[in-house]
């Protein structure tokens, strides 16, 4: 899960959390002098930040980045040796490959994004990207497989034999060649991934989070749900929504030609 040993000791908040307008909150990985690799305090304080940001009804979307240029280089190498290990229990890799949160999450990628930090990425629901940003999966470089997630979710994302071809060569691939597979959903000039992502958070997030939360629940779970059982697993789902204020609040605020104002119930 990692492409490179981390640099100096621990930095201080190394998981910083803001929560910006629009109802969008930023987490940030905050070891740029180590690129950003994962140890037990990141994927921690990423699980706690998840958790909170989920409770939290000043916030509808949710942007994951890394400080300094650089999402993540993936684990956290030096501390695989000394075992810290950067998985929380329930949470799996970084505190969210196995259990991304509820609410809609992007990733906005400057820089490197690879091993743990590609899979990082793709425990995200959309993939913002600077044209100069890097993807790989290099852990059979390091004797490692990509285990938290990466090479599951990946062949499920873009074609199978491209999937193959950056699992088993280990090798970097350019975000514009991801963005042309559609696993990257836009490209920023440089340095403006950040900026990309939050223009498009705050589009999701101006949306009633009820909506938003069971449009991505049906999203991911409905992978896995037959013909038979798909319309009624959904309606188990969505028919809350229906019968919410928020949906009265959005028809009347339709009528009236205003803005709805949502308050999550």
């Amino acid at each position: 899960m990692s492409e490179v040993n981390s640099g100096p000791a621990a930095e201080p908040d190394e998981v910083l959390v803001e929560i910006v307008d629009g109802g969008v909150a930023v987490v940030t990985i905050n070891r740029p002098r180590a690129r950003n690799a994962v140890n037990g305090a990141v994927a921690r304080g990423i699980a706690a930040a998840l958790d909170e940001l989920d409770d939290s009804r000043d916030v509808s979307a949710i942007v994951l980045t890394g400080a300094g240029g650089t999402f993540s280089a993936g684990m956290d190498l030096k501390g695989f040796l000394t075992g810290d290990m950067p998985v929380v229990e329930g949470r799996g890799f970084g505190g969210i490959t196995e259990a991304p949160p509820k609410k809609p999450i992007l990733a906005a990628v400057e820089g490197y994004a690879l091993a743990g930090g590609f899979e990082l990425a793709l425990s995200c629901d959309i993939i913002v990207a600077s044209e100069e940003a890097k993807f790989g999966l290099p852990e059979p470089k390091r004797g490692l497989v990509a285990g938290a997630g990466g090479v599951m979710r990946l062949p499920r994302r873009i074609p199978y034999h491209v999937a193959m071809e950056i699992a088993l060569t280990g090798e970097h691939y350019p975000a514009t060649r991801l963005y042309e597979l559609g696993l990257v959903n836009r490209i920023t000039y440089p340095g403006e991934a950040l900026n990309g992502a939050l223009e498009l958070a705050r589009t999701i997030a101006a949306n009633a989070p009820l909506a938003l939360a069971a449009t991505k629940r049906v999203i991911v779970e409905s992978a896995d749900w037959s013909r038979e059982e798909m319309f009624r697993r959904q309606g188990e789902i969505v028919s809350p929504v229906f019968t919410s204020k928020d949906a009265m609040e959005g028809a009347a605020a339709f009528a009236e030609k205003r803005a709805p104002v949502w308050r999550g119930e």
